[in-house]
């Protein structure tokens, strides 16, 4: 089915390119994306602010809930303190970027490869683990012949138990590295019952952290990444190098923060930088992660 319908506050470019989502993949004509997710195949095409989505009977809800769009970003950009005006040219930059509704085990096997890995390097992995172990998907949407070739291969994410068919040899042959031992075991948990995916579903923000911080291979930024993408919970606020950085250059204030220690140190910058915007905060983290690495980063390259 087809169905065409205007979105503001949103560009697929951007969204894709956020680090949030790796199955969202450009096609062979400009404006033409791709995109699994819980089994099911997108393909979307955006002119301007219309969008025209091309799916299975039966997903386009699904799909609309994907990609957040009963949300009111411009609310939340016209929310900023304009005062900070680091932050609202990285809102300007990035007013494209939704907070997409991706799901919560894909998320933590995703972001577990993540560490110290770049965003192709990830999403090679990722495609690597559909291919070898997810379910086969159908490419019988008409515009599948022009989908890149390059995009999400035509398999579903495996679930936990198909994932776990996968000895930590086979892991490690997939150059996953030490992560293999994480993700070996987070499908033992998960099988297992002890990483219970509903429960998680069902926990508030700061129960999913100190629920996903219980198993072995989650960290905070970790656990954070699937709070965020994964349980839309957009109040998490992840904190990687890049957003180390910026914390350092444009919130960090040498008096004020000179006696707090530096396991505190960050939490206590986003507190004070970002707790004015409650519930949303991940979306202005987001805005400024976009900005450094996509806008400023490419301009000095």
């Amino acid at each position: 089915m087809k169905y065409t319908c205007t979105i503001p506050c949103f560009d697929l470019e951007q969204t894709a390119l956020s680090g949030q989502c790796f199955r969202l993949m450009p096609g062979k004509e400009p404006g033409l994306w791709s995109v699994i997710s819980q089994g099911k195949l997108l393909s979307i095409r955006q002119n301007d602010s219309q969008f025209t989505f091309e799916c299975e009977e039966g997903s386009l809800e699904y799909w609309l809930s994907y990609f957040d769009v009963s949300t009111d970003y411009q609310a939340m950009i016209d929310s900023i303190n304009p005062d900070d005006t680091y932050l609202l040219s990285a809102a300007k930059a990035g007013a494209g970027i939704r907070i997409l509704r991706q799901d919560p085990w894909e998320m933590i096997i995703t972001f577990v490869i993540s560490q110290q890995k770049t965003i192709p390097a990830i999403r090679s992995l990722v495609e690597a683990l559909c291919r070898n172990y997810g379910t086969h998907i159908e490419r019988t949407l008409p515009a599948s012949s022009k989908l890149s070739e390059a995009g999400p291969s035509p398999f579903a994410f495996p679930t936990p138990e198909q994932l776990s068919r996968a000895s930590l040899d086979d892991l490690l042959a997939l150059k996953l590295g030490y992560r293999a031992k994480y993700i070996h075991r987070l499908c033992q948990d998960a099988l297992e019952g002890s990483l219970n995916l509903d429960l998680l579903s069902s926990q508030n923000y700061k129960e999913a952290i100190d629920y996903l911080t219980s198993f072995y291979g989650i960290g905070k930024k970790v656990a954070n990444c699937v709070c965020l993408f994964g349980l839309h919970h957009i109040d998490a606020f992840p904190v990687d190098t890049w957003i180390q950085k910026i914390l350092m250059e444009h919130y960090f204030d040498e008096k004020k923060y000179r006696r707090i220690p530096k396991s505190q140190l960050f939490d206590r910058i986003i507190e004070d930088s970002f707790g004015c915007y409650p519930g949303y905060a991940g979306v202005m983290q987001q805005y400024i992660f976009n900005y450094e690495r996509n806008v400023i980063g490419k301009n000095q390259t």
